[in-house]
């Protein structure tokens, strides 16, 4: 079971870079939307060291823990949720955001942070949780976690928009450092 879930794990790194952040390194073309046609991925990919099939995509796009992707209602395309460095239009809506949102980092990012808040940098958006364990493994990528706590009511008020995207992270374009509050973990 250890080789499926490696296996599993290895492909969906592989679907996040070429779905959001490299699709031309397949000669995969992906539409306004990101949205891929899945028999054009698996060719392509297959072309190259991956391999893979209708089948076990699906499988990844159901029980993956993130819920990175998306298979489309025809079901005959695929795209990841968000997490994007590719420019691509998601469709989302601006919606209202809970009172407070969480946000994951290591405490060596703390001080660029209260500087300079939180950027999106080379994605479309900076994510946030309403999930304490989520932000906390998310923090823990880089070292000792921190928790970051986003009075998201005040920037939805003073005109930030949000955005939710299908498997449930919360979008925002910046997050300016007087909103944010800090939690060690």
């Amino acid at each position: 079971m250890k080789a499926m879930e490696k296996q599993l794990k290895s492909i969906s790194k592989y679907l996040s870079y070429i779905l959001r952040h490299n699709p031309g390194a397949i000669g995969l073309a992906l539409d306004d939307a990101g949205w891929a046609v899945l028999d054009e991925l698996i060719e392509k990919a297959n072309t190259t060291v991956k391999r893979l099939d209708d089948e076990l995509i699906r499988l990844i796009v159901e029980t993956n823990d993130k819920q990175r992707f998306s298979i489309s209602e025809c079901g005959l395309m695929i795209r990841a949720n968000q997490g994007h460095s590719i420019e691509i239009e998601l469709g989302l809506l601006s919606i209202v955001p809970p009172k407070v949102l969480l946000h994951g980092t290591a405490e060596k990012f703390i001080a660029s942070i209260n500087r300079d808040g939180l950027r999106k940098r080379n994605r479309h958006h900076v994510h946030l949780t309403e999930n304490a364990s989520t932000a906390k493994v998310v923090g823990g990528r880089y070292g000792k976690p921190v928790l970051l706590s986003i009075d998201a009511e005040a920037m939805q008020r003073d005109g930030f928009e949000f955005y939710q995207s299908a498997n449930g992270v919360w979008l925002v374009d910046e997050v300016p450092s007087q909103y944010i509050s800090t939690d060690y973990v």
